[in-house]
């Protein structure tokens, strides 16, 4: 599945993991391997120049400042040089025990900087880097290099690593509706063919957050406001969507994505939480203990431009397990059934009743409603479709 693996090393507790799991995931899939260190000589010789003015007198003379800038460059260029070498070093000798092909990428700058231009410019199509580096100290969330990085790549799938990597149990796959979580299960069956490793689909819907949106704007909205906003209406219509439909759509991603571990004949449990999905997601890997979790990057409501979703960023901030963040989109075919799914035309008053529904929830119910009538053999989608889809569903 991946061929080109690039490992930023530091010599870091972190990074040593990221070695470790590159080297199992090579010798799984056949991978080649390329080490990463970056120096940065220019930041030192900069600072060296602006502490020129405090040193002693007799360095004060232009020509033997410039004889000891000479000095300095070499010793710190050829030293630094000479360290990342014997970082990469020891995962090149790694590659060589274990007959994987390794390649050593040096560059000289700022290290998150020259760490992503590595990647975007060359055909690596997964990146593994430690959590946090040789700068971490008691108080230390996560390093700066790594969430630069991640942040930052769009081109490779990314693992960052946090602990010692087991390719063995239970890999957790945290299903959204988005296709970069259905990317994250499709990478799981892999895992799933090539070591053995059991797959645990979970999907987390939130009951709460809108009813108590709703319940905020109870005390704001002025009397002749919450006439013009229907809000009694909306917030009955909102809670029945609530309380009845969230728990449907989101068992209805799980098993989407279930359909694609089905067609490749791989078994997977399924699981459905309640809560904020980040937080429920950190309470059960603290439960469970899996050997990974992946992850979308980005999740189902993500806009365009956006580098990293609310839930990838809290997770790889909190969970304690090594975690996957997905960047592909699933480019496989996606339905209930396993069928590929045409658009269907949507009618003025399935518009309208679409609309009555609150606007968070539209995309998803396209979604499942045009699924529902393909399956069906609907030619378009109008009000009597959706009022059939919504009953299959148990939707309101």
């Amino acid at each position: 599945m991946y061929k080109n693996i690039l490992i930023p090393v530091d010599n870091s507790d972190c990074s040593d993991w990221a070695i470790d799991m590159g080297i199992k995931l090579a010798k799984g899939f056949g991978s080649e391997i390329t080490g990463n260190h970056v120096y940065a000589a220019k930041l030192h010789d900069d600072r060296f120049r602006q502490m020129e003015s405090d040193l002693p007198e007799e360095y004060q003379d232009e020509k033997e400042i410039e004889h000891q800038r000479n000095i300095h460059d070499v010793l710190i260029t050829k030293g630094l040089k000479l360290i990342s070498d014997s970082f990469v070093d020891t995962l090149e000798l790694r590659c060589k025990e274990e007959n994987i092909p390794s390649h050593r990428s040096l560059p000289e700058g700022k290290n998150y900087r020259e760490i992503v231009n590595d990647i975007q410019e060359n055909n690596y199509d997964l990146t593994i880097i430690g959590f946090t580096g040789l700068g971490k100290v008691a108080s230390s969330t996560i390093g700066s290099v790594c969430e630069r990085v991640v942040r930052r790549v769009d081109k490779t799938d990314i693992i960052v690593t946090k602990k010692e990597p087991k390719l063995e149990g239970t890999v957790l796959v945290g299903i959204d509706g988005s296709h970069e979580s259905f990317a994250a299960m499709e990478t799981a069956i892999n895992l799933h063919k090539t070591f053995g490793v059991k797959i645990e689909g979970v999907a987390v819907f939130d009951p709460d957050f809108h009813n108590v949106a709703f319940k905020s704007l109870e005390g704001a909205l002025s009397e002749e406001a919450g006439k013009i906003f229907k809000f009694k209406e909306q917030e009955k219509l909102h809670s029945e969507v609530i309380d009845k439909g969230l728990a449907k759509i989101y068992e209805a991603h799980l098993k989407r994505s279930v359909m694609i571990a089905v067609k490749n004949g791989v078994e997977v449990k399924e699981t459905i939480l309640a809560g904020k999905p980040y937080d429920e997601i950190i309470k059960y890997v603290e439960k469970t203990k899996p050997s990974l979790l992946i992850i979308g990057k980005r999740g189902f409501h993500a806009d365009e431009g956006l580098d990293i979703g609310n839930n990838a960023e809290n997770l790889l901030r909190s969970c304690d397990c090594n975690i996957m963040l997905i960047n592909r989109k699933y480019e496989g075919k996606l339905s209930y059934s396993g069928h590929s799914v045409k658009k269907l035309h949507w009618t003025d008053d399935a518009t309208a009743k679409l609309h009555r529904a609150p606007k968070f929830v539209h995309k998803m119910i396209i979604k499942m409603v045009n699924e529902y009538a393909v399956e069906k053999g609907y030619e378009e989608i109008n009000a009597d479709v959706i009022d059939e889809a919504r009953e299959y569903l148990g939707i309101g």
